[in-house]
């Protein structure tokens, strides 16, 4: 047993709808007896793909003690689902930057090439994990308003803004609008400054990359706890595993016991609000 990252899920939030299933690429989510369960702490690899798709978020990555995972394992668990499972769990661990477990998947299937044969990782793959999916906006034509040319003021009000190092008892947090937003969207979408930051007190972190995703949640709601917090902005990507930031923050509210006004904006991969 070791302590490491593993999915959670709340049995009391989920309703059974299975679309967490098809979004682990390991095949370690099941749904047994109307719930969705983890079939065995060896299949999850912990990287939290099925996060997002979970319309009731009842699925958490949590930090606890729980056997290693299982790369062998996992991959028998997938050849039953045929190829395309296969081929879509390599492409996974390819874009997540695997290569240990990549490459022992790879080692696998050559000694097993008569059960199935080791898929081309070099031609497109029509189905992985879309947060790390490749794409190249260069060709698109990008327009801009005559209102936003020239330098454009910074609006960020306070430093730091990553959650790991913000204290909760910050003085720019008492009776503050906050804006708490995935890493990537400020990149993604141009008038971010504008549009979300304006007045407001900035939190980013990322719910995939980042680790101990329980400490976050306890620190937001200290945040909320001890301050007078007027409202909460979540922005986000459109990514399925982007989804863990609208729950962490929905967690660290419900926690906080607060009541406090709480809207969401959806970004695209190419910067428009969805």
């Amino acid at each position: 047993m070791i302590k490491r990252n593993i999915i959670h899920i709340d049995e009391n939030k989920c309703n059974g709808c299975g679309q967490c299933v098809p979004a682990c690429h390991e095949g370690a989510i099941k749904i047994i007896d109307g719930k969705a369960r983890l079939a065995a702490d060896s299949l999850c690899d912990g990287l939290g793909a099925c996060l997002g798709e979970c319309p009731q978020g009842a699925i958490t990555i949590e930090e606890r003690d729980a056997v290693s995972y299982n790369e062998t394992e996992a991959l028998e668990n997938i050849m039953k689902e045929g190829a395309g499972a296969v081929e879509a769990h390599l492409k996974h661990l390819r874009d997540h930057g695997q290569t240990a477990y990549l490459k022992e998947a790879q080692n696998y299937l050559h000694k097993k090439e008569s059960v199935m044969k080791e898929p081309d990782l070099d031609k497109p793959l029509a189905c992985g994990c879309p947060g790390s999916m490749m794409k190249d906006f260069r060709a698109v034509p990008k327009t801009q308003s005559a209102a936003a040319q020239g330098p454009v003021v910074s609006e960020l009000r306070q430093w730091p803004v990553q959650l790991k190092l913000l204290n909760p008892s910050a003085p720019f947090f008492k009776d503050a609008d906050i804006v708490v937003s995935a890493d990537c969207a400020a990149f993604s979408y141009g008038d971010f400054h504008r549009k979300f930051l304006k007045d407001k007190v900035l939190v980013i972190f990322c719910p995939k990359l980042d680790d101990d995703l329980e400490s976050y949640i306890e620190k937001l709601s200290a945040v909320f706890k001890a301050n007078a917090v007027r409202s909460i902005t979540i922005v986000r990507m459109e990514v399925p595993c982007c989804g863990g930031t609208s729950q962490i923050v929905e967690e660290a509210l419900k926690r906080s016991g607060k009541n406090i006004i709480m809207k969401e904006y959806t970004i695209s991969l190419q910067g428009e609000i969805i």
